[in-house]
């Protein structure tokens, strides 16, 4: 994959873990530039940069948000609150962030009310443009079902936000990277593909081998598993499938 025109030319990580360092490892293979960074310093990410060469450096997070023409959010969902909202602001932010209870605690608004995690989000970078994408896809099939456009067994991500031309450049975003998009509506919607629901993480891993019961068994097949192809069309299909459920969800496989 080559960068095309309109797609960003540097993408900034504001948390570079499993899923930020997929997106940074997907970004790089299709020649754009990423800045990194976490909570614990640039030095901690040097293996990371190392690993992707020189497109890639390590910086604070308001740096890597400043640097960025798009900017991807990363971090566990109970961190929302040091997201850096000024150098966010005026930006197109990809959140990524899936509300799980048993690791961020629990958030009452999520709990109680219609609110989603990216309108808390949202909230939080009021001058920044959220988009919702990334959220229902585990990190390794993200790398792994990657695809060349017109591939035909290209699958989507959903995405979701309020913004119809921050939608569009996440879009053109995606593409660049080996994904179609499936729009699932504002960031109201982006419940549809969280924890619990049809699309989320189970269509890309694929079916699950027989016999599987044991917890140990099912984590390494988690890690083992080549993926499943998903079209844009089934992705739409099963958001638009999803019933409200509560928030949060299960200990995941990858997590356990």
């Amino acid at each position: 994959m080559t960068k095309t025109a309109g797609t960003t030319g540097t993408v900034g990580l504001v948390g570079s873990g499993r899923i930020g360092g997929a997106v940074a490892r997907l970004a790089v293979a299709a020649g754009l530039d990423v800045v990194l960074s976490n909570s614990r310093g640039p030095e901690s990410l040097a293996p990371l940069v190392e690993e992707l060469g020189p497109r890639a450096r390590a910086a604070a997070p308001e740096e890597a948000a400043r640097a960025g023409d798009l900017v991807v959010v990363s971090v566990p969902l109970a961190a929302y609150e040091k997201l850096p909202a000024t150098a966010l602001a005026g930006r197109t932010v990809i959140d990524t962030m899936v509300y799980y209870p048993y690791r961020d605690g629990r958030i009452e608004e999520l709990d109680e009310g219609p609110l989603t995690s990216s309108g808390l989000v949202q909230r939080h970078l009021a001058g920044s443009r959220v988009v919702k994408t990334f959220g229902n896809v585990d990190f390794l099939r993200l790398v792994t079902l990657a695809r060349p456009a017109g591939a035909p067994d290209r699958s989507a991500l959903a995405v979701a936000g309020d913004d119809f031309g921050a939608k569009a450049e996440v879009t053109a975003f995606l593409d660049t990277i080996g994904y179609d998009a499936a729009d699932i509506g504002t960031l109201a919607d982006s419940w549809r593909i969280g924890p619990n629901t049809p699309v989320h993480v189970q269509p890309y891993l694929g079916s699950w081998p027989e016999g599987l019961t044991d917890a140990e068994e099912r984590g390494r097949w988690f890690f083992r598993a080549p993926g499943a192809p998903v079209p844009a069309a089934r992705v739409r299909e099963l958001a638009a499938a999803a019933v409200p459920v509560p928030a949060g969800g299960p200990t995941p496989a990858s997590a356990r």
